[in-house]
């Protein structure tokens, strides 16, 4: 099996690509600032150095939000043939505060309510309807750089004013006073694999551990981690760091992280977080080839299967786990003729699931 790991080459970059070389046979360490993408009306080609991208078991893409698109291409034309933890349109939803706020409402994710402006002048609308304190943020942005903590109507404003030369969108957010606290939890594949509370250095807002914040180790309720785990499921990352405030209503969630720092929550919970991301990568690619081995019969199967619609067909197979729940191989929606827009019922017990079409009076 064989890897490689695309970044800007970061400590925790390197921290994730020495775990990776204990997993893997073969583990490649590529600067995406030499990832060129190539696109043409047949395909988009990947080169490394001027030279075709040789092919990967798996890929693990980190890098700011300045190199989301690039991100997004090179994952793009290489999620067919390489796993890869992180979906292509993520990088530009996880990089864009806009965007996951959105995706964050749609799937019910608690969050600090969020306003959304175009301009500076539809936002002094808003700032007259707000209470105060508030947080003004930038879609882009890591390591707390480009948040704005504004204590009255007037700081807000006056802030407005400078930011109307920019002329780019932004977010206006209630504050949530929480002493300069919040909890930084690393999701890996469904799970909680370490989390920290951030405390902010005096007179700073900001907990980043990059902005001088401080960590230490916290253990979180099943209701917290399931928040963390639902934020990573609807941005489509399964690595990732979950940022949250504790609030009177419950914990809710200021930002997913797609390429998050691990010396702080290392340092601060002993927990070895790149070797859990490793061994989950190692794990997840060794199950893609596995199953991508069985393709070839699969296909047969579902060949063979249109004969008799109404007949049974068994399916050997590994079952694919994504973020706690379970994805079935294509065959299987290709006999049962299933779609996403009929109900569905779901029997199960302990080692047996049953599916079936929902009809009233079952």
């Amino acid at each position: 099996m064989n890897a490689a790991l695309i970044s800007l080459g970061s400590k925790s970059s390197m921290m994730i690509l020495d775990a990776m070389k204990q997993y893997f046979t073969d583990c490649d360490n590529l600067d995406i600032r030499k990832v060129e993408a190539n696109l043409s009306s047949n395909e988009v080609e990947i080169l490394y150095e001027g030279k075709p991208l040789r092919g990967y078991d798996c890929v693990f893409a980190r890098g700011s939000f300045r190199y989301a698109p690039m991100l997004r291409s090179l994952t793009s034309a290489l999620q067919e043939k390489s796993y890869m933890p992180i979906r292509p349109e993520a990088f530009t939803i996880g990089h864009d505060k806009l965007l996951t706020h959105l995706l964050l409402q749609q799937h019910k994710v608690p969050m600090p309510k969020t306003y959304l402006s175009s301009s500076a002048t539809a936002a002094k609308k808003i700032l007259e309807k707000v209470n105060y304190p508030i947080i003004l943020k930038f879609p882009s942005g890591t390591g707390g750089k480009g948040v704005m903590f504004a204590e009255s109507f007037a700081a807000a404003s006056s802030m407005m004013d400078a930011l109307e030369t920019l002329h780019q969108p932004f977010l206006l957010q209630e504050y949530i006073e929480t002493g300069g606290v919040d909890i930084r939890a690393i999701v890996v594949g469904g799970k909680v694999a370490a989390a920290m509370k951030r405390k902010a250095i005096v007179g700073e807002k900001r907990s980043n551990i990059h902005a001088g914040g401080m960590g230490e180790p916290v253990q979180l309720d099943a209701h917290t981690k399931k928040i963390a785990v639902d934020a990573a499921v609807a941005t489509g990352i399964e690595i990732c760091a979950v940022d949250i405030l504790e609030t009177p209503k419950g914990p809710v969630v200021i930002e997913v992280n797609l390429s998050p720092g691990l010396q702080g929550i290392t340092a601060a919970t002993k927990i070895n977080v790149a070797d859990i991301m490793a061994k989950y990568l190692f794990e997840q690619s060794k199950m893609r080839s596995e199953t991508g081995k069985r393709k070839g019969a699969d296909d047969i199967m579902k060949e063979i299967s249109l004969e008799s619609k109404d007949q049974v067909q068994n399916i050997v197979t590994n079952l694919d786990f994504r973020a706690e729940r379970i994805l079935l191989p294509k065959v299987v929606s290709d006999i049962t003729g299933f779609n996403e827009k009929e109900e569905l019922l779901i029997k199960a017990r302990k080692g047996k699931v049953e599916i079936c079409r929902y009809n009233i009076g079952n």
